[in-house]
């Protein structure tokens, strides 16, 4: 087991990692729309969306992953009313190479924000 760690992501927010390689499957933890600095990105849910693919770009990197290595995704939101947008700027990530997905609502998120991705993916 090989815990990943990055300065290109916001750090963990308490006792848990950014996340783990087992054999040759990486596991994240959720990312929310935090800057690599720990500032909260304000603004809409694409907005913030933009954010979460970004720290989770960096973390698949440094567990020598990518996008195209995602086997599943997990989508956590605040409002099903905002589910459109946030399919939306999934699809620019998610275009040709289409992983498995669930969607949920949630009462709340961590530091209240729009939106949540966690990602299981194979490792090179």
């Amino acid at each position: 087991m090989k815990i990943v760690h990055t300065n290109e992501a916001p750090a963990a927010i308490g006792p848990y990692s950014q996340g783990i390689v087992v054999n040759n499957l990486f596991f994240s933890s959720g990312q929310i729309p935090l800057t690599a600095e720990g500032e909260l990105v304000t603004g809409d849910v694409k907005k913030q969306t933009h954010q979460v693919f970004k720290n989770l770009q960096a973390v698949l990197k440094e567990a020598g992953a990518s996008l195209e290595s995602v086997v599943k995704a997990t989508v956590f939101i605040k409002d099903m009313n905002e589910f459109a947008a946030v399919n939306e700027v999934y699809g620019e990530y998610f275009s040709t190479h289409k992983p498995a997905r669930s969607c949920v609502e949630v009462a709340r998120l961590p530091k209240d924000v729009l939106v949540e991705i966690e990602v299981v993916a194979l490792v090179k």
